[in-house]
């Protein structure tokens, strides 16, 4: 059982009536597209979140940006609330129809339309799969880099401003996304951005929509950077006596500019938990999962100066995975760390959350929030993509405890409060959603929190576009 929308988090969490008149419209002009089944609106009424909300009235399969475009003129039209979605990996609630609606599922937009391999992009409609795109790429010789983990849309992806293992070497959507298509809230068609690889003409419109979680209009194409597969690349694994010598590690081969392109945090607790989901024998203590891309030369030369500043702080067992298939077999038991620790306590839910910290700032946060953790009694499991100071908490809790539930929010309040104090940010790479409202406002301020909202009532007068998402108005 999911819990109950805490109303502290959506002070105008009433439900609106969809008239029976839309849903007539909406019939008319889709035909079978637009279903209201029980179960289909059940689906798109949930994500990876803890939380429950009633479904949407309607689901709208668009196969085109005319079908989007259509959809929302007549959603306006009824002042009914419109909500975009992918394939529901979110894991803050940006899904769920608080203020009921619409859902346009964009899975069926699924074409990558164009490959540029001179210019390094390529422009995609917004249910794009990113392993979709980089099986359409891979013959020319070049791939996607963004990688949160999950087989999110291209479309979500730039939504919530995604990034991943990858992101300490090649950035995240924010610096990978050129071009949008979107359809705003009246239903109009915009274009914002080029292919090329700067502008400075005018209000950075792509930013603004990267990151905007569906509440500033629905993302229908999308532009982005593509980069040569590397000649080699190499991946290894070195266990640690500690947490604090593993970040440690981390800090030191950042800070001397050893361009690694991933390196992943895995406690002792989730080593345990993906050992038995992934029947891997990793040693049971704090790991990091490592990988470098380059010349044969530069990978041979990251890997043996990573190995040495890890030596340096205790690390030992090097184990080098070289192989397509021996790399794959590791990260994708790094990506299942998820699933690994909800079957670790059958019948669980987990409340999950992350932070990002300037590296300098890593250790201090995390070691606190490790300690506040064990002594909770609370399971729990730890990942972090620590090379760009981000990590991850899931608190594995009994759904029908109400104890245990507040335990684990609190540890998220003290976890985030204290990233915040180190100036970091309450979200790395989840988004805001519905869990963040309140640290939003506390990270961001009064001013920026109302400029934002002065933003959306403008492009959203009838607060149509995901409602009750980022900030309350």
């Amino acid at each position: 059982m999911n819990a109950p929308l805490p109303s502290h988090l959506l002070p105008d969490i009433a439900q609106r009536e969809t008239p029976q008149a839309l849903l007539d419209a909406l019939k008319a002009r889709f035909g079978d597209r637009c279903s209201i089944a029980l179960v289909v609106r059940e689906q798109h009424g949930r994500d990876e979140s803890s939380f429950a909300a009633p479904p949407p009235s309607a689901v709208v399969f668009a196969e085109s940006t005319l079908d989007v475009s259509d959809a929302v003129k007549l959603a306006s039209q009824y002042s009914v609330p419109v909500i975009p979605f992918g394939v529901g990996t979110s894991l803050e609630g940006h899904l769920l129809a608080v203020q009921g609606g619409i859902s346009i599922d964009l899975g069926r937009m699924n074409k990558v339309l164009h490959i540029n391999n001179d210019d390094l992009t390529v422009t995609v409609q917004p249910g794009v799969t990113r392993k979709q795109l980089n099986e359409e790429v891979k013959s020319t010789g070049l791939f996607f880099p963004i990688d949160p983990g999950a087989d999110a849309t291209l479309g979500g992806m730039c939504a919530t401003r995604a990034s991943g293992t990858n992101a300490v070497r090649y950035g995240t959507m924010r610096e990978n996304v050129l071009a949008l298509e979107v359809v705003t809230a009246s239903g109009e068609i915009i274009r914002t951005g080029t292919r090329a690889k700067k502008s400075s003409a005018g209000y950075d419109l792509t930013r603004l929509m990267v990151g905007s979680e569906g509440t500033l209009g629905v993302i229908t194409e999308v532009t982005v950077r593509l980069y040569p597969l590397p000649e080699a690349i190499s991946a290894a694994v070195c266990s640690f006596p500690s947490i604090e010598a593993a970040v440690c590690s981390t800090i030191e081969v950042i800070q001397m500019g050893v361009p690694i392109a991933r390196v992943e945090l895995i406690d002792h607790n989730t080593v345990r938990m993906v050992n038995v989901h992934s029947k891997l024998n990793l040693r049971e203590e704090p790991m990091l999962l490592m990988e470098f891309h380059g010349s044969p030369a530069g990978v041979k030369e990251q890997a043996e100066l990573v190995q040495e500043i890890a030596s340096g702080h205790g690390g030992n067992a090097f184990e080098w995975a070289s192989t397509p298939e021996e790399r794959t077999r590791l990260w994708t038991a790094r990506h299942n760390a998820f699933f690994a620790a909800i079957q670790s306590k059958p019948g669980c839910k987990a409340i999950s959350t992350d932070t990002c910290v300037p590296i300098s700032r890593l250790a201090d946060c995390l070691l606190e929030s490790v300690s506040e953790a064990d002594a909770s009694g609370i399971p729990y499991f730890l990942v972090g993509h620590v090379g760009d100071g981000n990590f991850h908490f899931g608190y594995l809790i009994d759904p029908n405890s109400q104890a245990e539930r507040e335990t684990a929010e609190a540890l998220n309040h003290k976890l985030v409060s204290r990233a915040l104090a180190l100036e970091g940010t309450c979200t790395g790479e989840h988004g805001v959603g519905l869990h963040k409202m309140d640290f939003l406002l506390s990270e961001a301020g009064d001013g920026a929190v109302n400029m934002m909202r002065t933003i959306k009532r403008a492009l959203d007068p009838k607060n149509i576009m995901n409602p009750g998402k980022i900030f309350s108005l």
